[in-house]
């Protein structure tokens, strides 16, 4: 397994380097050049912007940008944003713990919700409830995330008035115990974690679950399983449930990346301080050294999300071997 990880680390070195080369390619094939991104309007004399076309190395070829670029990506510098002024790894390093603070709950509770009902769902095929969960995970499956997020900010805060409508909590909290200031957390992740991230990921995964365990419990060796007299608790949960998890861990590895486009939704319509809303804010500002920071954080959490998924597979599957 180890000699596996290696390996496997050691060909997601030219994988990145791809990545790297078209998101420089990307940014330098910009609207208007990639010179008007560095050069600002208020810069009028034809000196000073030969000036900062020479500070930058935007004069040099394109090759010589990018392996110096490059260069500096490896020595962790990954440049300076050109709207905030301050370092680009500084600014993702700042925001991750936000973003991790809503994804990771939302997927803890999708996976403990929808893997237990996926798994219902498929033994009592054609029932009430199997219908009654197959609706709910075609529904909200199907709707916008950001749609589902404005509705819940406008019933359950603005009329109601039960949950905050922005923020990751309240300010001047009163008597800021750890158990308060706990709640608060809790009660501002309601929306964003909860309902714009967490209800379409759950449905989704449902859907992923009850089709697994479909397949699998109508295989040779749960017909055996049942034929020696086995209970069905033990049938499902013994023999039929790790193999059916194999796709849904695929599922799970393959959405690492995506959950921060989901984060970036969330974080936007929540107003919540991670990097999913860093990165909508780079964009709409053209700042480019930090849309390409961000884009090396999703291309790392691809190639991480891949690897993890392989390793669950031989744990779930004693079959499978890497050597």
């Amino acid at each position: 397994m180890l000699t596996y990880i290696i390996r496997r680390s050691l060909v997601a070195i030219p994988l990145l380097l791809c990545i790297t080369f078209i998101t420089f390619s990307m940014m330098h094939l910009a609207p208007g050049g990639l010179s008007a991104v560095f050069i600002g309007a208020r810069v009028r004399g034809e000196a000073d912007r030969q000036a900062i076309i020479e500070h930058f190395g935007l004069d040099q070829p394109f090759h010589v940008r990018y392996v110096r670029w490059l260069g500096r990506i490896l020595q962790g510098d990954w440049g300076y944003s050109l709207v905030q002024r301050r370092p680009v790894l500084e600014l993702i390093v700042e925001r991750i713990p936000a973003t991790l603070q809503l994804t990771i709950p939302a997927v803890l509770v999708s996976v403990l919700v929808a893997i237990p009902i996926g798994i219902f769902s498929a033994v009592k095929q054609y029932s009430k409830a199997d219908h009654l969960f197959t609706l709910f995970a075609f529904l909200f499956v199907s709707t916008p995330s950001f749609f589902l997020g404005l509705v819940s900010i406008l019933i359950f805060s603005v009329h109601l008035g039960w949950l905050p409508i922005s923020g990751m909590s309240t300010f001047g909290l009163r008597d800021p115990t750890w158990w308060t200031v706990f709640f608060d957390r809790l009660v501002h992740l309601v929306i964003p974690a909860g309902i714009v991230l967490g209800l379409g990921f759950t449905a989704g995964l449902i859907r992923y679950t009850r089709g697994s365990m479909l397949e699998v419990i109508r295989q040779d060796y749960i017909r055996t399983a049942h034929a020696k007299g086995l209970a069905q608790r033990i049938v499902i949960l013994k023999h039929a449930l790790r193999n059916s998890l194999l796709p849904v861990v695929t599922i799970l590895g393959l959405w690492m990346p995506f959950l921060l486009g989901g984060a970036m939704i969330a974080e936007t319509i929540s107003a919540w301080p991670g990097m999913g809303r860093l990165f909508v804010a780079a964009v709409f500002a053209r700042d480019y050294p930090l849309v390409m920071g961000i884009n090396m954080v999703v291309a790392v959490l691809v190639v991480v999300g891949n690897l993890l998924a392989d390793v669950a597979y031989a744990i779930l599957d004693p079959r499978i071997r890497y050597d």
